[in-house]
């Protein structure tokens, strides 16, 4: 008898950008692996053309906020041990979700972090991260702290650096955009995704 890949049930959530095309586009990639891929709106319909006009929705709308959208959307599917995956801004929330979720069975995060609270404890979690290098938004040192709390907090952590792309590399519509970078991340992804 041959066995079927299991396949996770992935909640994605977009960057400070908002839900663009290429989100969508990734979510497609993913449900083509056979993952199921839950895609929310945070900004509710609103996009943004450049970083400055992303981060004023951020701003407008607030951080407590938007972490409130982001647990309202993934609870209905937390019981299944959800993967979080997230872009930059979302890569952050997800990072908090999975933290604090003990049934989520990765994280993967694409352009962004968040800080991690002392007491955060995790069994094995597994993490990757795929980020530019050097990346403005997540500089060597802070990155270099990060590893070093969520091991401490008890993630299995991988993290992929990509020299000279830009901090949302694997966006097509963006100025960041690297090509190589961006199949390197999701050869490398789907394939973490597929040993969860």
């Amino acid at each position: 008898m041959t066995a079927v890949a299991d396949t996770s049930t992935i909640v994605l959530f977009h960057s400070a950008y908002g839900l663009r095309p290429a989100v969508q586009e990734v979510a497609d990639r993913l449900r083509a692996a056979g993952h199921e891929v839950v895609v929310p709106d945070l900004y509710e319909g609103q996009t943004a053309e450049t970083v400055e006009d992303g981060m004023v929705i951020k701003e407008r709308i607030g951080r407590d906020e938007l972490l409130k959208r982001a647990i309202t959307a993934a609870a209905p599917y937390s019981d299944r041990g959800l993967v979080y995956a997230g872009f930059s801004l979302g890569g952050a929330l997800a990072q908090n979700l999975a933290l604090a979720d003990d049934k989520a069975r990765g994280l993967l995060l694409l352009h962004g972090t968040s800080d991690i609270a002392d007491d955060t404890t995790v069994d094995e979690l597994p993490v990757q991260l795929h980020v530019a290098d050097p990346d403005p938004f997540e500089p060597h040192d802070w990155l270099n702290a990060w590893y070093l709390r969520m091991r401490r907090a008890g993630a299995d952590v991988e993290v992929f650096r990509y020299a000279g792309a830009g901090h949302i590399f694997t966006d097509p519509e963006l100025p960041d955009y690297d090509k190589e970078a961006a199949e390197a991340t999701w050869r490398v992804a789907l394939g973490f995704l597929a040993d969860l």
